[in-house]
């Protein structure tokens, strides 16, 4: 609860979920973040291997710049909170594997299709999540970076309340709630004072 900055996750979650706030574009953000987490990792597969390693001729997994990409993930989410984090953990550890998997099986050409054609299709869908829905433009054109990096942790975390009633520590949803009623107030009023 002291921790500031980077690994602030009632800010993190705050800023996120002022922009997801429509149950909507929230159902909408729960079915195509993932799918866009991995088919991003099917496209670093073709990245080239950092060191040789003795399972990436048998299983076909390559520590490439998709590997590091997942545990860089990982890590930030294990650091914003143990429990749910290490769930997310393991979900970002379980796409590299089987995007790998999926990657090498539909090999190069094939394989950029089908991930292009995921990533334009869940694009699509949070866009227009957002312009018909939320009628808000998503965060990623206010703070690009941490709407890329929290956005598979944010809908893990709002899956896991949703369906669990799970929260990092007690009073956790009752603050980001108070924080997020609080910018949505703060960017109608800006909006307002726009149209005036």
């Amino acid at each position: 609860m002291g921790k500031i900055g980077l690994l602030d996750l009632e800010r993190h979650f705050a800023f996120y979920g002022s922009y997801h706030s429509n149950p909507v574009n929230v159902f909408i953000h729960m079915m195509f973040v993932w799918p866009i987490f991995f088919s991003a990792l099917v496209l670093f597969y073709f990245t080239p291997a950092l060191f040789d390693c003795p399972f990436k001729c048998r299983l076909g997994l390559v520590p490439n710049f998709g590997l590091i990409f997942t545990l860089l993930y990982a890590l930030f989410y294990v650091s914003l909170d143990k429990k749910a984090g290490s769930l997310a953990a393991f979900l970002c550890l379980i796409c590299w594997v089987s995007a790998s998997l999926l990657a090498k099986n539909l090999g190069f050409s094939l394989a950029w299709k089908v991930a292009l054609a995921v990533q334009l299709f869940c694009w699509t869908g949070q866009f227009i999540g957002h312009g018909v829905f939320e009628k808000r433009a998503p965060a990623l054109l206010d703070n690009l970076v941490q709407a890329l990096i929290m956005a598979p942790f944010f809908v893990l975390l709002e899956a896991l309340q949703s369906f669990f009633g799970y929260e990092p520590y007690t009073g956790f949803h009752a603050s980001v709630k108070a924080k997020i009623a609080a910018e949505i107030k703060n960017w109608q009023d800006k909006r307002e004072k726009k149209g005036q």
